[in-house]
């Protein structure tokens, strides 16, 4: 079943650029929150800790400290029933970032 939802994008290689194959890491974003040391020391199994998002907001995509992109959480069908997928909305110019 194709759900529109593409696994991995390659962009044209550069010719002999042996750089464009190495893995890297994306860190996905869904919020952040700030709690005093005390509130943070009082969590336990089960606390519940808000975010500074709400449910329907675009999660940030980072590699390293740079954004590189936004969209939805998703979760997956199929033979993939139950994993977490994120639907690009804003890929970011490598160059400049987003803003």
């Amino acid at each position: 079943m194709d759900d529109g939802i593409k696994k991995f994008v390659t962009p044209a290689a550069e010719p002999g650029n042996p750089f464009v194959s190495l893995p890297i890491e994306i860190t996905v974003s869904v919020g952040k929150a700030r709690p005093t040391i005390r509130e943070l020391m009082g969590l336990d199994q089960n606390s519940v800790l808000t975010l500074d998002k709400r449910i329907d907001d675009p999660v940030e995509l980072y590699v390293g400290d740079r954004l590189v992109a936004r969209g939805q959480l998703e979760e997956l069908s199929g033979d993939q029933a139950g994993q977490l997928a994120v639907r690009l909305s804003e890929i970011a110019d490598l160059q400049n970032g987003l803003e």
